[in-house]
């Protein structure tokens, strides 16, 4: 059992963070997984709140909990078991045996696959099956998937490139990108080989991480109409915000089995009047994310931590 939730943590490390920030620990305890945020690896200027650091942690604990279904055990997960310590987002336990579900297999397969793509995507538009695909993967979790029309699109474009220079006028930011990117060796952040090029028709806002390089950063000519996709949840308390998190890995899981690549678009929330901006006050949804989709070539993985740092 301990081998089998070991590797599973294993696993769980592959999720997607902020800037590749893996802000999570696990401790292992005979049939269970105890799943923390770490405060030490939270961006301060990205993210004060904190709300992306969940998010990223929702999808590490959706990512274990995939894992331990595919070993072929039955899965129960209790998010914020502990008042009294913060921290401990989640408690997922390995029940009896049980055969794995046919998506449960796919998605698994899927997660060595999964990688962020900020290169250009084809002007292939995405059938509205797959997007059904993955709208499906958004209600599985308690999430809400929507299509931004064409105008709706333009103007969401517009507001994450303001947001990003808001962003970068935001005292600490260049520090904080500075520890999360370079040409050294490391086990997480974004290496430069991962920035991506710039955008010469300057529609797609793709983060600089290559900011800080000496070496300027190539530029090529990205798709005129990305697929962008608003991700949201009922509320927006720490547990939806896990939530977010389960869904926005099974929504990335599902895009990767269709052959998509993906992309956030971080921006356009983090800052909060953005935010606000794509959140539907009538419908009561919070947007949490916002995603670039399309058909783009191969990427490599970004680097990951040893077991030995996030195994407490």
């Amino acid at each position: 059992m301990r081998k089998m939730l070991t590797e599973g943590v294993r696993t769980a490390t592959s999720a997607p963070s902020l800037h590749n920030s893996q802000p999570w620990l696990f401790r292992i305890h005979q049939d269970t997984v105890d799943v923390y945020a770490d405060p030490s690896r939270r961006l301060t200027v990205l993210d004060p709140g904190g709300r992306e650091q969940l998010i990223s942690v929702g999808a590490a604990v959706f990512t274990l909990r995939l894992a331990v279904a595919a070993a072929g055990y039955r899965v129960a997960t209790e998010l914020l078991p502990d008042p009294d310590e913060p921290d401990l987002v989640a408690r997922v336990r390995a029940g009896c045996p049980a055969r794995p579900s046919r998506a449960a297999e796919a998605l698994a397969a899927a997660v060595p696959h999964r990688h962020t793509n900020r290169w250009p995507f084809t002007h292939t538009p995405v059938p509205a099956a797959v997007i059904e695909h993955l709208r499906d993967a958004a209600r599985r979790e308690g999430a809400v998937l929507t299509v931004a029309s064409a105008a709706v699109r333009d103007s969401m474009l517009g507001l994450a490139r303001a947001a990003e220079r808001r962003l970068r006028a935001r005292p600490g930011y260049r520090d904080e990108l500075a520890r999360w990117t370079g040409q050294g060796a490391r086990t997480d952040g974004v290496p430069l080989w991962a920035a991506g090029p710039w955008d010469s028709l300057e529609t797609v806002p793709i983060r600089d991480f290559a900011e800080l390089a000496e070496l300027p950063r190539p530029t090529e000519r990205f798709e005129p109409y990305p697929t962008v996709l608003v991700l949201a949840t009922p509320g927006d308390e720490r547990a939806d915000q896990l939530r977010a998190g389960a869904a926005l890995q099974r929504v990335l899981l599902t895009a990767t089995w269709q052959n998509l690549s993906t992309t956030p678009i971080g921006q356009l929330v983090e800052v909060p009047a953005v935010r606000r901006a794509l959140t539907d006050p009538a419908g009561g949804l919070s947007a949490q994310m916002v995603l670039r989709v399309g058909y783009g070539r191969v990427v490599g993985p970004t680097p990951r931590r040893p077991l030995t740092e996030v195994l407490r």
